[in-house]
């Protein structure tokens, strides 16, 4: 720790800076035009030119030996994944169907907030990437949703027509026929040459440098509400896109934007026809298009609107209903050439009312049109707003919820257009609250470029990776469908429930004053509160009143969390679930959580806490129903008391856990103590005590339950054989380095914060087994240099794992003492940094998962030679905290250079679970690499766990001359009474 004070108080960084200087893409001339209105896109930025091109990407492949080593799991998964599709469901993991549209290189910032169903825009303009119903990904792009253009000067002797988007796009502009009437009549006219993107998550800007007019210089700038701390706007599936115009010729101007946007959620789904499109005025000057969309399935509907804001020099004009076909009564080509004619619809188009339903395989789109006079050398304005409205989440099974969204803005299907206003009237401020967190960060000289906007960008998951967000009521109250099939399960199904029974002990904490004044001021930052909203809401026939606003309370944000047990609003935060990976269709997986939480712990800290309470009391109940595991065929139980599950589930999340079948996760050695890691690092970084009493049950369970695998009862637990950990191909045997390190450290934890909980039996008995066990995992691994693998005597017992300190980055991080010498610690991520990132590609990949100490990559399976995003960061993390600067911005930079930078293989906003040497990507939009926010809690840890080490619990836990296993006792009531002598702070309680 003292190694990670003296870092930040020196410039230390001096890895390569790999920015790209706004001045390379965009004339310095064009810069200095947009320098008003946040126009100008930031010096740190991700950066595209439009006519780059998006190539293909390279999907993974086994080796021969591998495929042998799997063809009885690949026989077993194909007849799971056919048997699931029977039933109407989707197998969590299908590697057997191959999308219609094959991966590329062209994704961007997604649009809207989180948990409201998304849409992702590629950078030269697209918008692709469905996911509005629940663990479906439509990523084809719908080309018919297109900003465009048309400019005409005075005197009638210049005008230009052209989609905002390169007329490669796919194949759209390059065979046109004459007699065309859908969009192919467009005019795509744009190279794309002087056009580039600039992406800063939850923003982006696309500047068209004098295309398609050389005497218009325009910017585009993409906005979404993804505001930390702030519960209420960072739901709402809304997005804005400002124009700003600037005209550089001796002319005046007439320049029309339009929006065109098809009736659609992505795939096929615009010809399913009982479309309906319908034109609105709302307040402020807003207006557009509300588009009803029908879903298939019996899904719920979903309701898009597009809108623009009318000032006193932007006019606003829609055309509510256009078509794709020759059958239209307004086709697409008609549409267009309307508006290079006029620049504008008709105003009695706003008075026609709602369409008639359209005709199965018939496309409904709709357009809105802004028109302003721009001046020569002035500058001007345009605003439009995208908002869906999908209330409703229902998944496969029958379980039905609102959205969180819905609990300020109702169910109503017209909530879309309130949604679209105040998108348009507040997106200025959702700006100024946005620059608050980001700034400090990017202005941090000690930070490698690179490093600042991939930080931001790789939030993107946190939108784009399938997320659910409801209000957490909705949890006990949520009506589900009793379908035939639902009552024939429930039948043959064998559940058993078993709840701590904790009402006695939760009165008690109310009664109990714990006046924590918590200060969790950063290093090297100050400290940000949660919001608080000044919204009143009225619903009345599905509508909302909005009577005022309040600001968010945020402040410069550097990693420093509140303490939620006084906060004032009752809003708790809501449950919120998101995907492993778009491929991997399971809600919270909780191996990669493990890594990807941080980024919830910094942003969204009650999210993160309801997540882990989810588990905890995931952890406290059984169910009985029985499962096939496809690795070995055999039988087992879904979910078994005491064990941590894998996930959430996936048709049925919060009710059915587990969908992950390959192994019986029951037996994993990585899950439990996963758990107990993360409850404490969340209890120490937040102060909540309240949180800690209320999982605490859980904690003792998830630690009592590991006691069957440690089998020669040395304090230790043991591996069995087969791939009981994350690394689910990669077999263990005996003691391992990854599972027995977060072993000791959950022993730590445990007895930490048993102590802070007046558990003090508990505590004791933690410490005890931990002063045991520690020396036999370094007799067992210990080699010198680094902890071997495993204790086994396979041929890669010996190799290098990158993972191998996973354990220790989570003891520092909750500023537990180390869990060995900084000798150790500082040789192994040496050997680390040496080997497996290194001696491949000279350390531009990141780091391969296992390596032979001769320098040869483990190729024992195929993710022993691969590179995991996710887990490149948390050792780069890991890195950081024992002083080791240098190689962890190295070692990270490899995965931009791979990923991110304009060499690398495309991987921008989509970035994969791994990657091979050769480029070969698995498992693209995947959670595990938002552990890039775990190398920037290492940089700005929390005050209290920061001085953590002074007060040390360790050595206040004194051991009595009894000696045993861990107690059976859940030790409810002791917590309980405990608990009052908090009377100043968790961390300076000294009963």
């Amino acid at each position: 720790m003292r190694d990670f004070e003296r870092m930040v108080s020196g410039n230390l960084f001096h890895s390569r800076k790999n920015s790209w200087p706004t001045e390379e893409y965009i004339n310095k001339t064009t810069l200095q035009l947009f320098d008003i209105d946040n126009a100008a896109p930031p010096e740190q930025a991700w950066r595209r030119r439009l006519n780059s091109h998006a190539n293909l990407l390279k999907e993974f492949r086994v080796t021969f030996m591998e495929a042998i080593k799997m063809v009885r799991l690949g026989i077993r998964m194909w007849s799971y994944v056919r048997e699931e599709a029977s039933h109407g469901r989707k197998a969590p993991i299908d590697p057997f169907t191959r999308e219609s549209c094959k991966p590329s290189a062209s994704q961007g910032v997604p649009l809207g907030g989180m948990g409201s169903g998304s849409i992702s825009r590629g950078f030269r303009g697209e918008f692709r990437q469905w996911q509005i119903i629940p663990g479906l990904c439509e990523p084809s792009p719908v080309m018919a949703n297109q900003f465009s253009i048309f400019v005409s000067r005075e005197g009638g002797n210049k005008s230009f027509a052209s989609v905002l988007a390169p007329g490669q796009h796919e194949g759209v502009g390059a065979c046109r026929k004459a007699d065309d009437q859908g969009i192919s009549s467009w005019g795509w006219n744009l190279n794309g040459q002087h056009s580039t993107y600039h992406a800063l998550f939850p923003r982006a800007w696309t500047v068209y440098d004098g295309e398609p007019d050389p005497e218009l210089k325009i910017s585009c700038r993409q906005i979404s509400p993804f505001i930390p701390h702030n519960y209420r706007e960072s739901s709402l599936p809304a997005a804005v896109f400002v124009y700003t115009l600037v005209n550089t010729g001796k002319e005046r101007a007439k320049v029309s934007l339009l929006f065109t946007w098809a009736n659609s959620i992505g795939g096929n789904s615009h010809l399913s026809g009982d479309h309906v499109n319908e034109p609105f005025i709302a307040e402020d000057g807003v207006s557009g298009v509300l588009l009803y969309h029908k879903t298939a399935k019996d899904n719920p509907p979903v309701t898009f609107s597009i809108a623009a804001c009318e000032t006193q020099n932007v006019s606003v004009s829609v055309l509510p209903c256009f078509g794709l076909s020759d059958r239209s009564s307004v086709t697409a080509k008609g549409m267009w050439t309307k508006m290079v004619k006029d620049g504008q619809f008709d105003r009695e188009n706003f008075s026609s009312g709602p369409s008639m339903p359209s005709s199965p395989g018939e496309t409904l789109c709709a357009a809105v049109a802004a028109s302003a006079w721009v001046e020569p050398h002035g500058k001007c304005t345009v605003a439009f707003s995208l908002a869906w409205s999908s209330p409703k989440v229902k998944f496969v099974k029958g379980s039905t919820f609102n959205r969180r969204y819905t609990k300020f803005y109702g169910t109503s299907e017209r909530a879309a257009v309130h949604l679209a206003h105040d998108a348009l009237t507040h997106y200025t401020r959702w700006e100024e609250e946005i620059a608050k967190w980001q700034d400090p960060i990017l202005k941090d000289e000690k930070l490698p470029e690179w490093y600042k906007f991939t930080l931001f960008n790789e939030l993107y998951f946190l939108v784009a990776g399938g997320t659910i967000w409801i209000d957490s009521t909705l949890l006990s109250s949520n009506k589900r469908n009793n379908s035939q099939d639902q009552l024939e399960e429930s039948e043959n199904a064998v559940v058993r429930i078993t709840e701590a029974k904790v009402d006695c002990r939760k009165r008690e904490v109310v009664e109990c004053t714990t006046d924590n004044s918590y200060d969790s001021t950063a290093h090297r930052g100050h400290n940000h509160l949660d919001e608080k909203h000044n919204r009143d809401i009225s619903r009345e026939n599905g509508t909302v009143n909005t009577l005022g606003k309040g600001n968010s309370a945020n402040t410069p944000h550097h990693s420093t969390m509140k303490n939620l047990q006084h906060d004032d609003d009752n809003d708790d935060g809501g449950r919120f679930l998101y995907l492993e990976g778009v491929e991997y269709v399971m809600w919270c997986t909780y191996d990669v959580h493990f890594y990807a939480s941080f980024a919830l712990l910094m942003l969204f800290p009650r999210i993160e806490l309801n997540i882990q309470r989810d588990f905890a009391q995931a952890v406290l109940c059984e169910d009985g129903r029985k499962v096939k595991f496809l690795a070995e065929g055999n039988w087992g139980t879904r979910k078994v008391y005491g064990a941590v599950p894998h996930d959430l589930g996936t048709h049925d999340p919060w009710h059915e856990m587990n969908a992950y079948n390959i192994h019986d996760t029951s037996k994993w050695k990585d899950l439990n103590p996963k758990f107990v890691l993360q409850v404490y690092r969340d209890f120490s970084a937040t102060g909540d005590l309240q949180f800690g009493v209320d999982v605490w049950p859980a904690v003792r369970a998830a630690m009592e339950y590991m006691e069957q695998f440690d089998r020669d009862a040395d304090g230790l637990i043991e591996n069995d054989g087969f791939p009981d950990q994350t690394y689910d191909t990669w077999t263990v045997h005996g003691v391992s380095a990854y599972c027995g390190g977060l072993w000791l450290a959950a022993l730590q934890a445990a007895a930490a914060m048993a102590l802070q909980l007046g558990d003090r039996d508990f505590a004791e008995t933690c410490k005890r087994k931990f002063l045991k066990a520690k020396p036999v995992y370094e007799q067992k691994l210990w080699n010198g240099s680094y902890f071997n693998y495993d204790s086994g005597s396979s041929s890669n017992s010996k190799s290098i794992q990158a993972d191998q300190l996973a354990g220790q980055w989570y003891t520092a991080s909750s500023g537990l003492p180390s869990l060995f010498d900084d000798f150790k610690i500082k040789s192994s991520l040496r050997k680390v940094f040496d080997f497996n990132v290194m001696k491949v590609k000279g350390g531009r990949m990141g780091a391969v998962n296992g390596m032979h100490p001769n320098g040869k990559v483990d190729e024992t399976c195929m993710q022993s030679r691969e590179i995991w995003a996710g887990v490149t960061y948390g050792v780069a993390a890991t890195m950081i905290l024992a002083g080791m600067e240098e190689e962890a911005f190295t070692t990270a930079e490899g995965i931009f250079l791979a990923g991110w930078s304009e060499e690398g293989s495309g991987y921008w906003f989509q970035t994969p679970e791994a990657f091979t040497i050769d480029g070969h990507y698995r498992s693209l939009i995947y959670m595990r690499p938002l552990s890039i926010w775990g190398m920037q809690y290492a940089l700005t840890m929390p005050k209290a766990v920061l001085e953590a080490p002074k007060i040390n619990f360790m050595d206040r836990i004194h051991l009595s001359p009894v000696s045993g296993g861990l107690h059976k006792e859940t030790g409810v009531k002791k917590i309980a009474t405990k608990t009052k002598c908090f009377s100043s702070s968790v961390f300076n309680c000294a009963c």
